[in-house]
């Protein structure tokens, strides 16, 4: 009960603060809509049935590029974190390409592959793969060479040592890759069906920016912090089942 109550009072707080500011035209309303018109434009888009079909478009292709993006980042961090000559020679390469913020190759994309799911599945992979190879890799290097000292003793096998003891040791900071790049596929959905898109979250806000739909845009940009939250508790809360030794908060 407690853990409810610190979840929903400073939201309740907000709005109330939210609602007295447009309502007391602080703000200009028609720019800055008060809560209730917000959760009626949401209803509105839940009786029409756009929210439901954009929610599961802008869904989907995330997932298909997070995991792309999750398992490239993870295979090669693996791969750089311990192969120092597969490392000398692909880490200069990322390095390069890693402060490329993923939105600036939108348009590169966009030209490449056109403005289809293809497009968006690429654009968040790109900006998923980075953050969890740095974990990755950083993880991969971090473990203790007696670890992998008592491995080779007990067997000469390479890939058991890689599956009991590399692999459990990079966990850690797999998850914490794996989480930080939740945030950042979520920015790049928003981001790529900005960009060309008949559907989707991002979509729908733009219309509802080109229509002067405030109240429309900010309940679609609510609906997306919320998946975010949630899409991220799914995967602590399966992580926690799978690892239970790990620790780790839905923070």
């Amino acid at each position: 009960m407690k853990k409810i109550l610190r979840f929903i009072l400073p939201i309740f707080i907000v709005a109330l603060v939210w609602g007295f500011i447009s309502r007391a035209s602080i703000v200009n309303p028609f720019l800055f809509p008060p809560p209730s018109k917000v959760f009626l434009a949401f209803l509105e888009m839940i009786r029409s049935g756009v929210l439901f079909s954009d929610m599961k478009d802008s869904l989907w292709r995330l997932l298909i590029g997070l995991l792309l993006g999750s398992v490239l980042g993870i295979v090669i961090g693996l791969i750089t974190g311990r192969v120092k000559k597969i490392s000398s020679f692909i880490v200069p390469i990322i390095q390069v390409l890693r402060p490329l913020p993923p939105v600036a190759i939108i348009p590169l994309v966009i030209v490449w592959f056109g403005i289809g799911d293809g497009a968006k599945i690429f654009s968040i992979a790109f900006g998923v793969i980075f953050p969890v190879w740095l974990n990755t890799h950083i993880g991969a290097q971090q473990i203790p060479e007696a670890f992998l000292w008592t491995a080779k003793l007990l067997t000469k096998s390479t890939i058991k040592t890689f599956r009991k003891v590399i692999l459990p040791a990079a966990t850690p900071f797999i998850v914490a890759g794996i989480r930080t790049a939740i945030a950042v596929s979520f920015v790049m959905i928003f981001v790529s069906e900005l960009a060309g898109a008949s559907s989707g979250l991002g979509y729908r806000i733009s219309i509802a920016q080109l229509s002067y739909r405030l109240d429309e845009m900010i309940a679609a940009l609510f609906v997306l912090g919320a998946l975010g939250a949630l899409v991220d508790m799914l995967f602590v809360y399966s992580t926690k089942k799978i690892f239970p030794w790990l620790k780790l908060e839905n923070k």
